[in-house]
């Protein structure tokens, strides 16, 4: 059976139609900003004082977009008769985002949390050289990192936490005991009032 000639446009013209009476999904982007899920891979950002300089993330990323500068540095001894040591100083972290193709692997090997997933998108650049960022400007990105989600309220205490609250309970236990045990030395070594007849 041949087909009813303009079937097509008419099929055409009820979708325009329908498409019409609904309401626009579009995201009128910049002037409202994306409802981003919790976790997007946007940049990298550095949280510096975590930073050991092991030289891990740069090692293992595929793409040799990180780039890391240091010096050894002598720390002198912490106790009197102990040995000086030396330690690894950041002078550079930089990551080359015309690079980097966000696989993560450089916060996964971090053993340090010193590497985090900021949601932060919005660093285009009009020239390709200047997507090098520096450690200042993925400092910056630091402090756009989500906080991580809550735990489970059935879920075990974590293992550092609990050793923390059994160190401190201990501590103020021990403070407890050395208070009394204070006092009752003050008042042993006070000297006695005279009485009315030794007077």
């Amino acid at each position: 059976m041949a087909p009813i000639p303009g079937s097509g446009l008419a099929k055409g013209l009820a979708v325009t139609l329908r498409t019409m009476t609904r309401k626009s999904v579009t995201e009128q982007y910049p002037d409202a900003l994306p409802d981003l899920p919790p976790r997007t891979r946007g940049v990298i950002g550095l949280f510096e004082e975590n930073c050991t300089v092991c030289m891990l993330c740069a090692r293992e990323c595929p793409d040799w977009c990180i780039y890391i500068d240091s010096h050894k540095e002598t720390v002198p001894a912490a106790a009197p008769g102990g040995r000086e040591r030396s330690r690894n100083v950041l002078d550079r972290f930089a990551i080359d985002f015309s690079l980097c193709m966000y696989c993560g692997i450089c916060i996964e090997v971090c053993p340090f949390d010193a590497l985090f997933w900021s949601p932060e998108f919005e660093y285009a650049e009009t020239d390709i050289h200047e997507l090098t960022h520096e450690r200042d400007k993925l400092r910056e990105w630091m402090w756009t990192v989500p906080a991580p989600p809550a735990l489970d309220p059935g879920a075990e205490e974590p293992k550092e936490i609990a050793a923390a609250r059994k160190t401190a309970e201990k501590l103020a236990a021990a403070q407890a005991e050395q208070t009394p045990q204070t006092a009752q030395d003050e008042s042993a070594a006070a000297p006695a009032e005279p009485r009315e007849g030794e007077r």
